[in-house]
């Protein structure tokens, strides 16, 4: 069980998209998951080891992200002692030698960013965590059912399966604070580990039902989610060794399987082609793979057991990331990542530092902003973000026009927006220096203004 939902975390689909992108999200996530274990391992043990567990690994993730780490441990504990009715747990957790070590990692780091950027605490805290969750202030704005959906996705191709182990983890639960309330009529087995389901249960809920209720909402909130999932999942699944797995769910679980094959090998042919209608001789080939995968999981897991179940699923998915990372790696690159481009303007106009965007993904004018190691030009000022108005190169003090700085730099543009320019840079001297069809991108050299 153990191995299985380990195996589950690392392949499902969101922890192996976050692993390769330039986010805070998996730098939260992990040490936070690390924590929450530690905390859990005190409460069985009653060893003040662990208590330093949770608070050196909260600090990690208050580093990575902020005051968000903190808070969603302090609440899970919460609701967890209330669930429990054990309300000691709060008082013996706040521990002064785990404070001390958690605000001697946190506060240095702090305290000299604030000291080096007046506006942090104003930005970061303020607007960054408080404002961005209260408001949609940064066009992330979704509906409220938005992380069920990127749960689902984002545990692919496990997700039926964990959806529901989940299920069954809360009817364990449930089962579990009935038997606390009336012991005579629910009898409970009151042994050690009896708590884990229903502390698992609360851990991977609270992150999905609080973002949800954001006004601002991006795919990587909800990660901490993702391993108490996979624990339940791999415990689920060493629990019906015995008797086997359900008809309906294994065809399901080998169906999911059998699409997601189906889609990510069709996904190079839409990287280069960019259409949803593939080639003919793709998509039968495709079907046929997936088809086959569908096959083969039914036949070993139905001939074999419950216990072959993690091997023959990740046999596909091994497959699949050599085939999209090592074979297909540069088409990932060229059509979303900002590395590429940003070679190629180095390499036409490596004496010239200062860039400008139009109409391109924020994405990728961050993207640009690392690799070129320089703060971008915005010539249309709303598609600034107003937080970070003091880190911008350059800005006009009339926003409602274009803001087209006087000295030489490069222009990044949408190519939609070409013909514009001409008006945009009139009385400037500009010349195009390099053209990358894989995202819809023009690179231009601009003259200073005379």
């Amino acid at each position: 069980g153990h191995l299985d939902a380990a195996l589950i975390m690392v392949s499902c689909a969101g922890i192996v998209a976050f692993s390769r992108g330039a986010s805070t999200d998996m730098q939260l996530a992990a040490p936070f998951c690390i924590g929450m274990l530690g905390w859990y391992a005190w409460y069985e043990t009653g060893k003040k080891f662990w208590l330093f567990d949770i608070y050196f690994f909260v600090g990690a993730a208050t580093l990575a992200k902020g005051p968000v780490a903190p808070f969603m441990a302090g609440v899970i504990i919460l609701l967890f002692a209330a669930l429990r009715r054990e309300w000691s747990l709060l008082w013996r957790t706040i521990w002064l030698p785990g404070v001390a070590l958690y605000l001697a990692m946190v506060l240095p780091w702090f305290i000299a960013v604030q000291m080096r950027n007046p506006s942090f605490f104003r930005q970061f805290f303020l607007e960054h965590n408080l404002e961005r969750f209260a408001t949609n202030r940064y066009q992330h704005h979704q509906p409220i059912y938005y992380y069920l959906v990127v749960l689902t996705i984002a545990l692919l191709p496990w997700s039926i399966i964990a959806i529901r182990a989940m299920v069954d983890s809360v009817i364990i639960s449930v089962n579990e604070w009935k038997s606390r309330r009336h012991p005579g009529r629910y009898p409970g087995l009151q042994q050690p580990g009896d708590a884990f389901p229903e502390f698992l249960v609360l851990w991977a809920i609270f992150p999905i039902v609080f973002f949800s209720f954001s006004g601002s909402k991006l795919p990587g909130y909800i990660l901490p989610s993702l391993p108490p999932i996979a624990i339940l999942t791999g415990d689920y699944l060493f629990r019906i060794r015995s008797k086997g797995i359900p008809g309906w769910l294994l065809f399901s679980h080998a169906l999911l399987c059998g699409i997601v094959t189906f889609v990510l090998l069709l996904s190079p042919q839409h990287m280069i082609y960019e259409t949803l209608v593939p080639s003919r001789y793709a998509l039968f080939g495709s079907a046929a793979i997936g088809i086959a995968v569908v096959v083969m999981v039914m036949l070993v897991v139905g001939h074999w057991g419950v216990k072959y179940l993690r091997a023959i699923t990740l046999v596909p998915i091994v497959f699949l990331l050599i085939y999209l990372l090592h074979y297909n790696g540069d088409l990932l690159d060229k059509n979303y990542s900002a590395r590429p481009l940003a070679q190629q303007i180095q390499q036409a106009a490596p004496n010239v530092h200062a860039f400008a965007v139009y109409g391109v993904r924020r994405d990728l004018v961050y993207g640009l902003a690392f690799y070129r190691n320089e703060a971008p030009i915005y010539y249309s000022m709303s598609e600034v973000e107003e937080s970070v108005h003091d880190n911008v190169a350059f800005s006009c003090a009339d926003t409602s026009k274009p803001c087209i700085p006087p000295e030489e730099h490069l222009l990044v543009v949408n190519k939609q927006l070409q013909s514009t320019l001409p008006t945009l840079l009139a009385g400037r001297v500009y010349q195009p220096i390099s053209d990358f069809e894989w995202q819809g991108l023009d690179v231009y050299r601009v003259s200073a203004a005379k």
